[in-house]
């Protein structure tokens, strides 16, 4: 990225490289900073921390009248999370033409990627050691009071990336925030996430029930089939669904049918009731500390707080009870024979921002005919520097950002509408449904895919308080100044299909302490 006369500058001084994955939501480059080292920033209230000359980031592109916009919201949470160990730094959000961009530290490969270089297993000791780091993770994010509601392996990825150089040569980092730690885990796309408790008062939500799917069915808590509102307890719960996953290579109800996605939805909750955690174990093939971490998220009530510690010690107990050690040392780290894994060999499916620099390479997508919900990917292997010097040749727009940014970025987000193409990204189509009048707004507040998360769901009116045109208190009233409507989701996977279909309008409700994280958006 040396000739940066010919490239695009964005975010003042962030120079977009390479496209390196796209999503529903757009397209992800990969960008440099290009400041002097030391040099602190432009000052503007979005950047949440320094970062180095030349330091690598991650670029997202999304347009600004999508339906479902999700960067501003995503980098909400990262100004929420700002500081936590395995969250990456988001260093700024703005528009540029027609384009929301968000740019955030570039991180490595997902764990759903190692577990599929992998073969599809991970063996009980790097299942123990990636769990611990799971579980710290998202008591983290509970801490900060919110809930993430879409646990699974895509979202956690790993600290060290790897840049393939014009000459061939594969350069390895780690995000400046992970002390040169490779395996690192962070924590990423929290379009999802949920306040579950008043930041400053730490009252909890309210149970509610008849609430939509919000979620990976493969990975859902049973609360969650059945329409219960979510809380911590159930994105433990789905923890304990991932970590089976890991151990066993695929789960029970995996690849189920049914004539329609809400049977299917029946019939995946029905199947884990039914199962006790003890008969996931195989045999006594998996340490059994597994089932006693399920059977524990499943037995916590609804405000109940976690005990994290308890459920770390679980995994040193299987380390321990099995003479394994957490030593640092995984699976992925075997892969070509002893090298660890490398982006000139292993393909990169992640479509989060982390994948295959070319997803639809030829027009090839492949499905997984085993009996896991994988997603739609890509059987080309990450091209050398040669082949991608060829292609750049024969259209530049495949591997460098052209001339003309905005017409290429709206030719990236146009390929995946064409009507014969064959990619089915990450999420979603969108489907309208009509939506219920303003009066039902405070009662039944919604939280769709890709809903601001900075919400606190309504808690009952205090009648000795007074309250504003929409039912709030007044000292909400300053952030609170409008009803937005979402258009209801739907998100289908392979065989992994989740959805939000609740309609109900929402207002944003941030609280008076907060204003200076969230005057600049």
């Amino acid at each position: 990225m040396s000739q940066r006369s010919s490239q695009h500058i964005v975010g003042i001084h962030y120079a977009v490289g390479p496209k390196i994955g796209e999503g529903s939501f757009g397209v992800i480059f990969e960008g440099e900073n290009i400041l002097h080292s030391g040099q602190s920033q432009t000052g503007s209230k979005r950047d949440s921390s320094i970062i180095m000359a030349n330091e690598p980031v991650a670029i997202k592109f999304e347009p600004r009248h999508s339906d479902a916009p999700q960067l501003r919201d995503e980098f909400r949470a990262y100004r929420i999370l700002n500081g936590c160990v395995g969250i990456p730094h988001a260093y700024y959000f703005g528009q540029e033409g027609m384009h929301n961009i968000l740019i955030i530290d570039l991180l490595g490969p997902s764990l759903e990627d190692l577990f599929e270089w992998c073969g599809r297993k991970f063996s009980a000791k790097t299942t123990c050691m990636v769990a611990k780091q799971m579980i710290d993770r998202v008591r983290a994010i509970h801490e900060h009071d919110l809930i993430y509601r879409d646990i699974k392996p895509d979202n956690f990825l790993i600290s060290q990336y790897q840049r393939l150089s014009t000459e061939g040569k594969v350069t390895k980092s780690c995000a400046s925030s992970s002390n040169n730690d490779p395996n690192l885990i962070y924590m990423v796309d929290f379009g999802m996430a949920k306040q579950y408790r008043d930041p400053r008062t730490k009252q909890h939500i309210p149970y509610r029930e008849r609430k939509s799917l919000s979620g990976t069915a493969r990975y859902m808590s049973i609360n969650t089939h059945f329409g219960r509102e979510q809380s911590r307890r159930d994105d433990l719960e789905s923890l304990g669904h991932v970590f089976f996953y890991f151990l066993r290579g695929s789960l029970p109800w995996q690849g189920l049918k049914a004539p329609n996605n809400k049977l299917k939805y029946e019939k995946i909750g029905m199947t884990k009731q039914k199962l006790n955690p003890d008969d996931l174990l195989s045999n006594n093939a998996i340490p059994y500390q597994f089932a006693t971490y399920l059977k524990y998220a499943r037995s916590l009530k609804f405000e109940e707080d976690p005990d994290y510690d308890y459920l770390i010690s679980l995994m040193d107990d299987a380390l321990r009870l099995n003479n394994l050690e957490d030593d640092g040392h995984y699976d992925w780290m075997e892969l070509n024979n002893g090298k660890g894994w490398n982006i000139k060999v292993n393909r990169r499916a992640n479509l989060h921002g982390y994948g295959n620099p070319n997803p639809r390479a030829n027009g090839n997508t492949t499905r997984n005919n085993t009996n896991m919900n994988s997603k739609t990917r890509n059987t080309t292997p990450v091209p050398t520097a040669k082949q991608q010097a060829q292609n750049s040749n024969k259209d530049n727009s495949k591997s460098r950002i052209s001339s003309n940014p905005q017409s290429f970025i709206k030719q990236q987000l146009l390929k995946k509408n064409e009507p014969n193409s064959k990619y089915i990204p990450e999420t979603h189509s969108n489907l309208q449904r009509p939506m219920k009048s303003q009066s039902q707004t405070y009662d039944s507040i919604s939280h769709p895919q890709n809903s601001p998360f900075v919400t606190y769901s309504s808690l009952k009116p205090n009648p000795k308080r007074s309250t504003n045109e929409h039912n709030l208190p007044n000292h909400y009233s300053n952030f609170a100044n409008k009803n937005i409507n979402y258009q209801s989701q739907h998100y289908e996977q392979e065989n992994d299909v989740y959805s939000s279909n609740e309609n109900e309008a929402f207002c944003f409700r941030f609280y008076n302490y907060c204003c200076c994280c969230f005057c600049c958006c």
